[in-house]
């Protein structure tokens, strides 16, 4: 299994970690420590000798963090955790912050005592967020303390080894452009502006320079890595030399110099002290980094990673390897559904669901002769209430059967060397109540809706977001997550810049990959999400239309479950999309369907719905 089910939250140590930490405050000259759930790469994904904030508190989700003070611990997390973060967190230690709507910088404006000492950690934050905080505490006569070391390192006693995974290879026929030709534009660009060299810190942005992967960290195959290139098309990689095998090091060579993690400071020492600008995307790029550069009299010029459009905006090979990545991936969900039908309600966990769909996708991959590599995140597979956690991790202490009369979902995906999935259904388990039905179908029409979608160029992802909502909005409900995300080419499945959100400014481009998945959830009740992964391209002209067009191509394949649509709330236009979309799954999927009985529950699944 890539997926443990083990608990690893432990509320049951906050108070004295907490206490531990305060403790240092006085040696340290601060009045409060920032844990952010980030690592020296600012990635979502960390690896376990980075997983501070869970090691403090016992929250365990993939975005948050905590500024402890001398008399308060708030936990900042999103509108997705604050469930999760209720059952995680001793609550006689811990509060809940609202990570969006008064995060961090904002509270210490209001809250910070005169005089207030921020300390962080200078490896675990931004340039752009350092920034944010000392904007927050100039008014209050506070400052920001850029510490030597972590506080919590020496605390935490058993903390784990840091990752020395093996960097691989990714082939061109799947990656599209060489390495060579990558590192020559991005040079030329440094040149442009004027620059000796850009700084690059996003392992998943090096990982597409150099087409390598990794294993560093759980599900997202980037190493851990950084690189400057210069003006002139050369390049240094910063690669612990242990993850680097014969190879590799064969193939790295005429493109870079390789140099360890711990030789990156000098090296833009050594630029900036000859009068060097160097580009750096102050939004991802650690702050002890950029002071580098400053503090050795070079200039920082902000400016975006130089590849996060180019990197998500993906190429001919990389759309058809996710194209045919999600029909491999369609093929293993519908064996898994199918199976999933036979059971008797109440004989499953929420546990043994999570097997059985990792077993399907390994046997379809090694049928294909393309293996699933690892799983894209870890599978939510939530039952009746469980699912209205919207990002629920079932555990050995969670788990739950899944019972007759309520809905199930499951949120999985996959990585494949030629794509990434991401894919949710909600099913029925026996007969589902009438209500949850209805808005199971209210969140089917903005599913649809995006699906749909026809927008000028320019459009952004917040102007897309209502689409998903309205129906929704007409029946009193909403729900706490961004419509849609941007998914990488057997990358991070959280990618950006793009996404589909209220708060969402960047303008969608032909090539880019995004998730469609409208929810809604009750806590204590049930959860509903429907997701399919889909990519921006140009659309089919109208006749007498005057404005080029850009639309949605599906890329995922599985039925939907037909028990749980109320067909009267449905448009003519939202049914024939969706009855034409079960007869393209039926089309892609039957040829690799060899069991019988696989083969009728797919024919049933996606049998046309008339009213």
């Amino acid at each position: 299994m890539f997926q443990s089910f083990e608990n690893k939250s432990t509320p049951q140590f906050g108070k004295a970690r907490v206490e531990a930490l305060r403790a240092t405050f006085d040696a340290l000259g601060i009045d409060g420590f920032l844990v952010p759930r980030a690592d020296e790469y600012q990635g979502e994904y960390v690896p376990e000798s980075a997983e501070r904030l869970a090691w403090l508190t016992g929250f365990t989700g993939s975005a948050g963090v905590v500024l402890v003070t001398r008399t308060e611990a708030i936990v900042f997390v999103d509108g997705r955790y604050t469930t999760q973060l209720a059952s995680q967190v001793d609550p006689t230690v811990f509060t809940g912050g609202d990570l969006v709507g008064a995060p961090p910088a904002k509270w210490l404006a209001e809250h910070a005592p005169d005089g207030f000492r921020l300390g962080i950690d200078p490896w675990l934050h931004t340039g752009a967020e350092v920034t944010r905080f000392e904007t927050a505490l100039s008014e209050k006569g506070g400052s920001v303390v850029l510490l030597e070391s972590n506080p919590l390192d020496p605390l935490w006693e058993d903390r784990p080894a840091e990752p020395i995974e093996p960097v691989i290879l990714q082939p061109d026929n799947v990656t599209g452009i060489p390495a060579t030709a990558k590192i020559a534009t991005i040079g030329e660009s440094v040149s442009a502006r004027k620059a000796q060299a850009v700084l690059v810190t996003d392992p998943s942005s090096i990982a597409w320079i150099f087409n390598i992967r990794g294993n560093d960290v759980p599900h997202t195959p980037h190493p851990l890595a950084r690189a400057i290139i210069y003006a002139d098309g050369k390049a240094d990689l910063f690669v612990d030399e242990r993850k680097v095998g014969d190879e590799v090091g064969a193939y790295l060579a005429p493109l870079a110099t390789l140099l360890a993690p711990t030789e990156i400071a000098a090296r833009l020492h050594a630029i900036a002290s000859a009068a060097g600008r160097i580009l750096a995307d102050t939004d991802v790029t650690p702050v002890a980094l950029t002071l580098s550069i400053t503090e050795a009299g070079g200039e920082v010029v902000t400016a975006p990673d130089p590849v996060k459009l180019p990197r998500a905006c993906k190429n001919e090979a990389e759309i058809a390897g996710s194209a045919a990545a999600h029909v491999q991936d369609g093929a293993a969900m519908v064996e898994f559904l199918a199976w999933l039908d036979g059971q008797q309600p109440g004989s499953l966990t929420e546990i043994k669901a999570v097997e059985a769909l990792e077993a399907a996708r390994a046997r379809v991959g090694q049928t294909m002769q393309n293996p699933l590599k690892d799983i894209s995140f870890d599978t939510i597979s939530g039952a009746g209430e469980n699912a209205a956690i919207m990002h629920y991790r079932v555990t050995t202490q969670s788990d739950r059967r899944i019972n007759d009369g309520e809905m199930f979902l499951i949120d999985s995906g996959a990585q494949y060397i030629n794509g990434t999935t991401d894919i949710t259904r909600t099913v029925a388990i026996g007969n589902v109540p009438e209500e949850q039905k209805r808005f199971f179908t209210l969140v089917l029409k903005g599913f649809i809706a995006i699906s749909l979608a026809r927008f000028p160029k320019g459009t952004r992802g917040c102007d897309l977001d209502p689409l998903a909502r309205i129906a929704l909005w007409k029946a009193g409900a909403d729900f706490a997550h961004g419509t849609g995300h941007g998914v990488g080419s057997y990358l991070s499945v959280h990618e950006g810049p793009q996404r589909i959100s209220r708060v969402s400014q960047q303008e969608l481009l032909p090539g880019m990959i995004l998730s469609n998945e409208p929810g809604c959830y009750r806590p204590g009740a049930f959860g509903i999400r429907i997701e399919n992964l889909v990519h921006v391209r140009e659309a089919e002209p109208v006749e007498g239309g005057d404005l080029p067009m850009l639309s949605f191509e599906t890329l995922t394949w599985c039925p939907v479950d037909r028990r749980l649509i109320v067909v009267s709330l449905l448009t003519e236009e939202e049914l024939a999309w969706l009855n034409s979309y079960h007869a393209e799954v039926r089309e892609k999927l039957m040829p690799l369907i060899s069991n019988a009985d696989v083969q009728q529950w797919l024919v049933a699944a996606t049998a046309e719905i008339t009213r």
